[in-house]
């Protein structure tokens, strides 16, 4: 799988990034406007991310407006929706108006922190995405 971890806490980040290495080729990015320059990269030379976490809060750009500008790009982009990125919002309020906007953005599901290994991958079988072997 290729993945893109954007978060713009430092320690998360790591730990995701530490977390998804077992399930393949792990990038990661510290902003909304870094994640978008990566996703249209990706789209650009046709090696498209497999998942993406995100973030919700974020300074500037949060993770809800990344998630809905990157499912505008896919829909420009003809991308059907079996082919689309797999988004795993990341986020410490888990409360239902939060968890509803990611749910509307487009978002395949959501992981509350402080997360595990253990949680990260059931929520990855959760959204059709393999374990490691």
């Amino acid at each position: 799988m290729k993945m893109l971890v954007v978060d713009d806490e430092l320690v998360s980040r790591k730990k995701m990034e530490k977390i998804l290495q077992h399930y393949g080729v792990c990038h990661a990015v510290d902003s909304g406007k870094a994640a978008i320059e990566a996703y249209t990269q990706a789209l650009l030379i046709r090696e498209p991310f497999d998942l993406i976490t995100l973030d919700v809060s974020m300074p500037g750009m949060g993770g809800t407006e990344v998630l809905l500008m990157i499912r505008i790009l896919e829909r420009k982009n003809s991308i059907p929706k079996d082919k689309q990125v797999k988004i795993l919002m990341v986020t410490s309020h888990a409360d239902q108006e939060t968890v509803m906007a990611s749910i509307e953005a487009g978002c395949d599901d959501y992981i509350k922190k402080p997360f595990s290994l253990e949680r990260v991958t059931r929520k990855l079988n959760k959204i059709g995405l393999t374990t490691p072997t």
